[in-house]
């Protein structure tokens, strides 16, 4: 059964220029999802819309069956999604250890580690960390949430090859072993190819297709 489902979801900017048309797509627990299409096409809107941070202009984005513009975007964002962003969007006067500590009742530092930040890094403002060690906490936030669904807008834009290719097994196992549904914009070509599920988007409109 799916945990989101998007169905017949239209937006517009500003009203006048329509740049999803109808989307409809199922996605599951359990499951590793890549968004690709062309940059300006849609695909940071329509995470956004299914995160509840805007609201489509037609269409719905149910999460377990519930439409979340009725049960509350809120509750929603608070409770059932956990972003990645491009932009990070990290408290910009806390450390990584306490950026992470806001999403979750564990301890900070095991997915801060996994994810290649010292004890030392943890400790300094995330303001002084480079772009990829920023990256890096924006991914650990998300992780460390209870959230069922992960929504993360290119997770490896700043990261280097060995890095990337080590958050994308983590993505991949936050799916298959945690059970979560992980939906990922991205560019990339490596992480399209280690998806279970590809789809496009083109046009103002989503398919779904093979990649390899």
């Amino acid at each position: 059964m799916s945990i989101m489902e998007i169905k017949q979801v239209g937006y517009s900017y500003d009203n006048k220029k329509k740049v999803l048309k109808g989307i409809n797509a199922e996605m599951e627990r359990g499951k590793l999802y890549a968004i690709l299409g062309p940059s300006g096409c849609g695909k940071t809107t329509l995470l956004s819309l299914m995160g509840g941070l805007d609201r489509p202009g037609s269409g719905q984005i149910l999460f377990d069956g519930q439409d979340i513009a009725r049960t509350g975007l809120f509750d929603h964002r608070k409770n059932h999604v956990a972003f990645v962003f491009q932009s990070y969007n990290l408290i910009d006067y806390l450390t990584p250890a306490e950026n992470v500590a806001l999403t979750s009742r564990l301890p900070p530092m095991p997915v801060l580690e996994r994810l290649g930040l010292t004890k030392e890094e943890a400790k300094r403002n995330v303001m002084k960390l480079s772009g990829g060690q920023q990256q890096r906490v924006a991914i650990a936030r998300a992780l460390a949430s209870e959230a069922p669904v992960i929504l993360a807008d290119e997770p490896t834009g700043n990261l280097d090859e060995d890095t990337a290719r080590e958050i994308i097994g983590i993505l991949q196992e936050s799916a298959h072993r945690m059970n979560r549904c992980v939906v990922v914009v991205t560019h990339s070509g490596e992480l399209a190819r280690q998806a279970d599920v590809v789809l496009r988007l083109k046009k103002g409109v989503l398919v779904r297709e093979s990649y390899s």
